[in-house]
């Protein structure tokens, strides 16, 4: 097999090489599933559905084992059974959501149970998308593919706030702290009170500051795509639509420095 060549912008000359790489010509990496139920026979069924699909699918016997596995593999979608032994489907997502790395993930909860009121709950619990055993296994890939692109949608407007030029957000931050008559002075405490993770804090703060994605990864030692989940997050619980928003909500409230 020939290695793929390292690729770089489209139309530019590859960073390694002197070849020319068109962007539509870079295949897209497999989505990485995780797949989470004590049914050895399903299990296997589904695994082998989803890889003819093209997802790239690793198998876990319980919520426990899912929960170790999930750590390592960082998957992009979860795909887990709520009635499992050791851990079940709501033990496994509450853990998922409390992990600063896994809790944006989208969870899909796959179950005998098909009653409104477990649906309702499971909704409530946090995750993604129900579907009730038996089930259609191209229903089952069509709803994969649409949290896929749900995800992708909040990354894109997140990177897309992100490659604002920073000097001009540097100067509307300025200008935000001057309006709001902060000058940079610290808030005795937050007048809401919003449940922000160590690390969501942490970007929040970065953000406030003027920096880009780029910038606050390497600042944190993560990745880019991590920072556009934190973003995203951010957004979503603050009800703001854009990076200067965001700022300008933090510093009426007192949520940064």
């Amino acid at each position: 097999m020939v290695n793929p060549l390292p690729t770089g912008a489209a139309g530019l000359p590859d960073p390694e090489g002197d070849v020319n790489i068109p962007a539509e010509a870079v295949p897209a990496p497999p989505v990485r599933l995780l797949l989470v139920d004590d049914e050895p026979g399903l299990r296997t069924a589904v695994k082998a559905y989803l890889e003819d699909e093209g997802f790239l699918v690793t198998t876990a016997n319980d919520g426990e084992e899912g929960w170790t596995t999930a750590q390592t593999l960082l998957p992009d979608v979860v795909i887990t059974d709520v009635m499992m032994p050791r851990c079940d489907g709501y033990g496994l997502l509450k853990r998922l959501r409390g992990d600063e790395r896994l809790g944006g993930t989208p969870v899909i909860f796959l179950t005998a149970k098909g009653m409104t009121a477990d649906r309702i709950a499971g909704f409530q619990a946090g995750a993604d998308d129900y579907i009730p055993k038996p089930f259609d296994p191209d229903e089952l890939v069509a709803r994969v593919r649409n949290v896929v692109r749900r995800q992708d949608r909040l990354l894109v407007e997140a990177a897309r706030f992100a490659d604002a030029d920073i000097g001009a957000m540097a100067k509307q931050i300025t200008e935000i702290r001057s309006m709001l008559g902060t000058g940079g002075v610290k808030k005795a405490a937050p007048d809401v009170k919003l449940d922000f993770t160590p690390r969501e804090a942490s970007v929040l703060q970065l953000v406030a500051e003027g920096m880009m994605n780029k910038e606050i990864a390497r600042r944190l030692e993560t990745s880019i795509r991590n920072v556009e989940k934190y973003v995203s997050r951010l957004f979503i619980k603050t009800g703001t639509a854009s990076r200067t928003e965001l700022v300008r909500y933090s510093l009426e409230h007192g949520l940064v420095d």
